[in-house]
């Protein structure tokens, strides 16, 4: 079957593997019928993440048809339409029973070494290094899904697209647990750091959410432009004006009551330090030093390992809240497949690029490199 794969840094190609296979009698195949690039997957592209092979399969926003199933599968059958979640989770441990599914203790073979990493394994992850697991990712042809009991959720209305569905795989769920995560309540004002994909969710979450403003972070033109054109957001470009003056300006001089993070480790800033190096701890001074006093700090995005000049000291002495985490995607997906379906938000908005999976190579330097409008991509197999 042809596959996205790994080759080091700035090298995705496209190749024939093998065809997925049934392992475990949890385990069901699905036919991808659409995946997409994640901005996750350019800390892959740009070879931060440790523990990627050569030839690994990438992606972790898939769909599709089911067209097998182990023995032990119980919820899905062949001819089921689904979206399949990033976060690999086994339903029965401690953390899955409490809703923490992105912390599952059972789904990451290779544990060992995420705790040496990290004192503790989180959840396997599709597509996302031999850290996380190992497992093929779904910019494929087809994909092993293991837990199928537990992860994909089963879409039967038809008159949904995959576009309308697909990204509950991960960003939006992302975007809603991020805006969860900064504790809104109503009549607060929200900023945002970063307006690409899992930012624009996270705006578009913050409103439904209750937020009386939202301000939005960025420099470039076409992602301010998309966040700006939703509800009555507001935009800040970083490169034209000094983000935390105008923040205070706009909350007189108290700060957002909530701050979201959604750039990560990749921050992009003249003062952030060598781009040669993950972790630029820039969004993080920024937004903690903007926060209001005893506000919140939500960060969404994507962290790899330590980081030089994170700001403890005001971090503490403002009495901050911190909430952070790979997103708990399973708690997420009937609530949020409802809010699609009653027409509250439309999560294929925010789709600028639609191509077949052999123009991935090409697509994955457009959304790195942020040419030609690209905020968010969509294949098709």
């Amino acid at each position: 079957m042809d596959a996205l794969t790994w080759h080091g840094e700035g090298d995705v190609r496209l190749e024939d593997v093998p065809k997925p296979e049934i392992e475990e009698p949890t385990d069901a195949i699905i036919e991808v019928t659409a995946t997409a690039i994640c901005g996750s997957d350019l800390h892959l592209y740009n070879d931060f993440m440790p523990g990627m092979q050569e030839g690994d399969v990438l992606g972790h926003e898939p769909m599709g048809e089911v067209v097998e199933v182990g023995d032990d599968v119980d919820e899905l059958r062949e001819g089921d339409r689904v979206v399949v979640p990033f976060t690999i989770s086994c339903g029965d441990c401690w953390f899955c029973e409490n809703d923490l599914y992105s912390l599952c203790d059972e789904t990451n073979p290779n544990a060992e070494m995420a705790k040496e990493a990290m004192g503790h394994s989180p959840a396997g992850l599709f597509g996302f290094s031999h850290t996380l697991g190992g497992y093929d990712g779904g910019q494929a042809e087809y994909l092993r899904v293991p837990h199928a009991d537990v992860g994909p959720i089963k879409v039967e209305n038809d008159s949904l697209s995959d576009q309308e569905v697909l990204f509950l795989s991960d960003i939006f769920p992302t975007g809603y647990m991020a805006a969860e995560n900064a504790e809104i309540d109503d009549g607060d004002t929200v900023a945002v750091w970063g307006c690409g994909p899992v930012g624009q969710f996270a705006i578009r979450s913050a409103w439904m959410l209750g937020a009386e403003r939202v301000i939005a972070v960025d420099r470039i033109d076409e992602r301010l432009e998309m966040a700006e054109g939703h509800a009555d957001t507001e935009v800040i470009d970083y490169e034209k004006e000094d983000v935390y003056d105008r923040l205070m300006d706009a909350t007189d001089d108290r700060g957002p009551d909530g701050c979201i993070d959604a750039v990560g480790s990749e921050a992009h800033h003249t003062c952030a330090g060598s781009h040669d190096e993950p972790d630029r701890p820039y969004v993080l001074q920024e937004a903690v030093k903007s926060c209001r006093k005893g506000g919140t700090l939500s960060i969404p995005g994507v962290y790899i390992d330590e980081m030089d000049g994170a700001p403890m000291g005001p971090l503490m002495n403002k009495a901050l809240t911190v909430n952070t985490g790979q997103t708990h995607v399973q708690a997420y997906l009937d609530p949020l497949l409802k809010r699609i379906e009653g027409g509250e938000i439309d999560p294929s908005a925010i789709i600028t690029h639609e191509a077949d999976l052999a123009d991935g190579p090409d697509l994955y330097d457009t959304f790195n490199d942020k040419e030609d409008d690209c905020i968010k991509v969509v294949m098709t197999p």
